[in-house]
């Protein structure tokens, strides 16, 4: 049988087939990337050595883990196509800041650069997994509860008051579903693009059920609960109208981080990875005080 791209035996359903608990290094995993077609020179990949690696299953969902740093946890859900270097930079600068970060390998090939190549093939078939449910409005997407589950694995490794979850783009909406769990005390949705805001429906959408939602609603009433969401302004793919109805649900509780782009500001009106690939690491750049803004965000409430 011919390995996946991920690096292991494909399953019926033609995902990566890995056996729970099981370790591998991460030198060497991934030698067949750099012979794909489109895919960048093989001195751009992030081989993740200052990573450890293990496997994470929950119900019928697993994983590798990606893990770094001490202190407070803080799990990172990759953006699309994958676990790239701008992720795992993102990861480092947390570390940087005090934080444990995990990052969960949902898709894609970690430590690959972003291509127009890999992201043409990956996000078609991404998309179409039932446990994302990219287009569906109000859904309960499995994926998120495997997300509430890492959460608190990663609380039982760290300790603490709880977890922060930071989603980007593909992946920001789950981070706010994962608020339904308890250990998830500093959920952060960066560029949250799912449901893709294809209508008025889904422009609104909160990114979650509403069993979800409700249970999210009633921790920002019972337990002072907040939320974060960052977007550009010039984001089609982020509408105002998503942060507008977060904002009209939770109330006060939803902390919106707007940064102005397109004409007028210094920002592109295609930028949209606030966290992620269209991060400028500069004093004083917007993005970088967005950053700085995440990072007060989880310190107070993974440090109180």
């Amino acid at each position: 049988m011919a390995p996946s791209e991920d690096g292991g035996e494909p399953g019926a359903d033609g995902e990566p087939r890995v056996v729970e608990g099981e370790r591998r290094p991460v030198d060497g995993r991934r030698g067949r990337v750099d012979g794909e077609p489109g895919s960048p020179d093989p001195g751009s990949r992030d081989d993740l050595r200052d990573f450890t690696v293990d496997v994470f299953t929950a119900g019928e969902m697993t994983h590798e883990v990606f893990r770094t740093g001490d202190g407070p946890s803080v799990v990172v859900l990759p953006e699309l196509p994958g676990l790239t270097p701008a992720v795992a930079g993102l990861a480092r600068r947390l570390r940087a800041d005090g934080f444990s970060v995990a990052v969960p390998s949902l898709f894609g090939i970690p430590g690959r650069p972003v291509s127009l190549a890999y992201a043409a093939a990956s996000i078609p078939r991404v998309c179409v997994r039932r446990e994302f449910a990219a287009f569906a409005a109000r859904a309960d997407r499995p994926v998120a509860s495997y997300v509430r589950a890492l959460a608190r694995d990663a609380h039982e490794r760290a300790g603490g008051p709880g977890v922060g979850v930071v989603g980007l783009c593909f992946t920001g909406g789950f981070a706010l579903a994962a608020a339904a769990e308890p250990s998830v005390l500093a959920p952060v949705a960066s560029q949250p693009s799912v449901p893709f805001p294809v209508g008025g429906r889904r422009k609104r959408d909160l990114c979650m059920s509403d069993i979800e939602a409700d249970e999210v609603a009633e921790r920002t009433q019972r337990e002072g609960l907040c939320l974060m969401g960052l977007r550009f302004t010039a984001d089609r793919a982020v509408p105002a109208e998503r942060f507008d109805a977060l904002s009209d649900r939770f109330g006060g509780a939803f902390r919106r981080i707007e940064t102005p782009s397109g004409p007028g500001t210094s920002i592109s009106r295609t930028a949209h990875s606030v966290l992620g690939e269209h991060y400028v690491d500069e004093p004083g750049h917007p993005t970088r005080r967005a950053y700085e803004e995440v990072v007060d965000f989880l310190r107070q409430r993974l440090l109180s």
